[in-house]
C-alpha cells in the first residue's frame, strides 16, 4: 500500500468494498426476508457501520469535516432508523431505509472517484496492477462467503440420537 494509507483508512476502504458489494447482492437478489437475506443484510449492516465510524477519523487536509462527513452521519441514522424499523416488522420503512443507505454509499463511492487527488484515483494512475489485486481479493471473498452463507439453507440438521446399551 503506498505510505499515504493509513491503517483507519485502510479498513475504511476494505469496509467501504464489503458494503457497495454485500450491499448489491441483497438489492439484486430476488428472494428478501429469508436466511440468506438476513445473514447477507447482517454482514453489510457491520461493514456500513465500520464505514461511518471510521470516517469520523478521515479529516480533510485542514484537518476538517467535509460533505461525505455529513453523508455518514446521515448514513448512520438510516441504517439504524433501517435495523429498526424491521425489528417492529415494518419491512416497507425497512427496504427504503436500506435502499437509501445503500444509494449514499453508491454517491459517496463516485464522490471519491472523482477526485484525482484521493487514494484510489492515486492507486489507479500510480499502481494499478494492486488496485486490481485489491478488487479481486474483495470480490473473491465476497463471493465465497455468499456461496459459503447460501450452503447453509442447503444443509439440514440431523437430530442425534442417544444409543441404546
Amino acid at each position: 500500500m503506498p505510505s499515504s494509507w493509513t491503517v483507519l483508512i485502510s479498513i475504511h476502504a476494505i469496509a467501504a468494498g464489503y458494503s457497495l458489494i454485500f450491499g448489491a447482492v441483497n438489492l439484486l437478489r430476488r428472494i428478501k426476508g429469508g436466511r440468506v437475506h438476513r445473514i447477507i443484510g447482517r454482514i453489510w449492516a457491520v461493514a456500513m457501520y465500520v464505514v461511518v465510524l471510521t470516517s469520523f477519523g478521515i479529516r480533510t487536509i485542514d484537518g476538517g469535516f467535509n460533505w461525505l462527513h455529513a453523508l455518514s452521519a446521515l448514513t448512520f441514522c438510516t441504517l439504524t432508523a433501517g435495523l429498526w424499523a424491521i425489528q417492529k416488522r415494518n419491512v416497507r420503512a425497512h427496504r427504503s431505509f436500506m435502499t437509501g443507505s445503500y444509494f449514499g454509499l453508491l454517491g459517496a463511492f463516485v464522490g471519491v472517484l472523482t477526485v484525482p487527488s484521493r487514494r484510489i484515483p492515486q492507486l489507479a494512475i500510480h499502481e494499478l496492477p494492486l488496485l486490481w489485486l485489491l478488487i479481486l481479493t474483495l470480490l473473491g471473498t465476497s463471493a465465497l462467503t455468499v456461496i459459503g452463507i447460501s450452503q447453509l439453507r442447503k444443509t439440514q440438521t440431523i437430530p442425534v440420537t442417544e444409543s441404546q446399551p
